[in-house]
């Protein structure tokens, strides 16, 4: 089965910085290797044989890096957005993509199986599917229950779990019509749109590693995560 996958590679990398001073953020190193570098041999080894990078016109590294894909014995192309449309605008800019294809930011880091994850999203005719993680978030206070102006329990900084999207998604082309042309549009104008519309959009808990490279102290877990073998 051919797979086709879309990497979102446009952004600055505001948030990373000093990192990103000098290289767009999906090219800072993890170990030995870009990030990017990292994603494009996992989704090749899963069997994805058509790589498009979406980029912008300050990530033109990003093409000097990657070439044609010869290297990673996949083909690589490129869609160039000429000013910042989110992330899933610029998929419509992008004219042959298949009936369903992977869509997925360039500075995740995980294990997530990518050929299962396609395949279950194409079998199942699902319109979109997000990968998701359980992440819990530590209240830094602590927290009164009160009913009708009276204390009736006392958690002192209890952890509260979150379901969050990996930003790794299986997405069917239909979905496109839901995008506005010219005009940026996210993943999560996306997600309001379809749930106010009753569409069905599918959750998959992905229970393994999982770290978005986003900020410095994740990415500086992510390299300490590397160098100790937690993924590579």
């Amino acid at each position: 089965m051919s797979r086709r996958a879309i990497i979102l590679a446009g952004g600055r990398g505001t948030r990373l910085r000093p990192f990103t001073l000098t290289i767009p953020k999906p090219l800072v190193p993890i170990g030995e290797r870009p990030v990017l570098d990292i994603v494009v041999r996992q989704l090749a080894a899963a069997g994805f044989d058509h790589i498009t990078l979406a980029i912008s016109a300050h990530t033109k590294l990003i093409r000097a890096f990657f070439s044609d894909g010869g290297e990673w014995d996949v083909k690589i192309d490129y869609s160039v957005e000429d000013r910042p449309l989110s992330t899933m605008a610029p998929l419509t800019l992008i004219r042959d993509l298949p009936d369903d294809f992977l869509v997925m930011n360039g500075d995740v880091l995980t294990d997530l199986d990518f050929a299962t994850f396609h395949d279950r999203h194409v079998d199942g005719r699902r319109l979109f599917t997000i990968a998701s993680h359980q992440r819990q978030q530590t209240i830094d206070y602590g927290v009164l229950h009160v009913r009708k102006g009276e204390l009736i329990g006392f958690e002192e900084k209890p952890t509260v779990p979150f379901e969050v999207s990996m930003g790794v998604y299986m997405v069917n082309r239909a979905a496109l019509s839901f995008i506005p042309d010219g005009r940026p549009f996210g993943f999560d104008d996306l997600m309001r749109e379809l749930v106010s519309l009753g569409r069905v959009v599918n959750v998959e808990p992905h229970s393994g590693y999982w770290m978005d490279i986003g900020r410095p102290d994740d990415y500086e877990t992510a390299v300490a995560d590397h160098a100790a073998g937690r993924f590579s």
